[in-house]
């Protein structure tokens, strides 16, 4: 870019130089006058983006534990299911066992008290039917395994705790071996809870099972029909 200007009485002309005034005199004749610096615009660099990070595999999972065998069901041992002297029920175990809690009839339908007996034993026993009847119910209720048998009397009776061998809706002789006694409950370990009930609600005493029937004698009549 050049430019002019007033010198004692001369006419100078300037170039302007890379945004500088130059004189004529200092450029050489011929040469290349350098040209102003126009800075260009950066080209942006383009990225491209990073591959999708697979998530984590999950750790192996440890192996199943290997399941519990079922309980061996031990034989009915000898005499199972002969009904005690003059009664029409058995004893569900045997050797006949001691009694260790007996029956408290509660005052009430839904009131304290023990509805039904605790026969000593020993975990892995034979239970048996006290009676023939049809199985309603064989598992666990509450935290517990009971068995429950229906009896062609009406009666229902109920073994816990019991591992059961049988299923509901089996038919059973007595002395069959409904399953193996469990460990017991609190205040009685090893003891097996023996209980009966007619409807729903109203629990009978077991032992009362294993005695003869009761006779009633009515007065004679008078006088005596002929």
């Amino acid at each position: 870019m050049a430019g002019r200007g007033w010198r004692g009485g001369r006419l100078l002309t300037a170039v302007l130089v890379a945004g500088a005034l130059v004189a004529p005199g200092a450029v050489p004749s011929g040469a290349a006058i350098p040209t102003a610096h126009i800075p260009t615009a950066a080209t942006p660099t383009v990225t491209a983006p990073a591959p999708p990070v697979p998530p984590p595999l999950p750790p192996p999972s440890a192996p199943a534990p290997p399941a519990e065998p079922p309980p061996v069901t031990p034989p009915a041992p000898p005499l199972a299911g002969v009904p005690a002297p003059g009664a029409r029920y058995a004893w569900p175990l045997l050797p006949v066992p001691p009694v260790r809690t007996p029956f408290r009839a509660p005052e009430h339908a839904y009131g304290p008290g023990h509805r039904g007996v605790d026969l000593a034993g020993a975990p892995g026993q034979a239970v048996l039917a006290a009676r023939g009847g049809t199985v309603v119910f064989a598992g666990p209720v509450g935290g517990r395994s009971l068995v429950s048998v229906q009896h062609d009397d009406g009666l229902r009776t109920t073994y816990e705790p019991v591992e059961p061998a049988v299923t509901a809706g089996a038919v059973v002789g007595a002395g069959a071996v409904l399953g193996v006694l469990g460990p017991g409950h609190p205040g009685c370990p090893g003891c097996l809870h023996w209980g009966v009930r007619r409807d729903r609600t109203e629990y009978l005493d077991p032992l009362v099972l294993l005695r003869p029937p009761r006779v009633r004698l009515l007065p004679v009549p008078d006088p005596w029909p002929g």
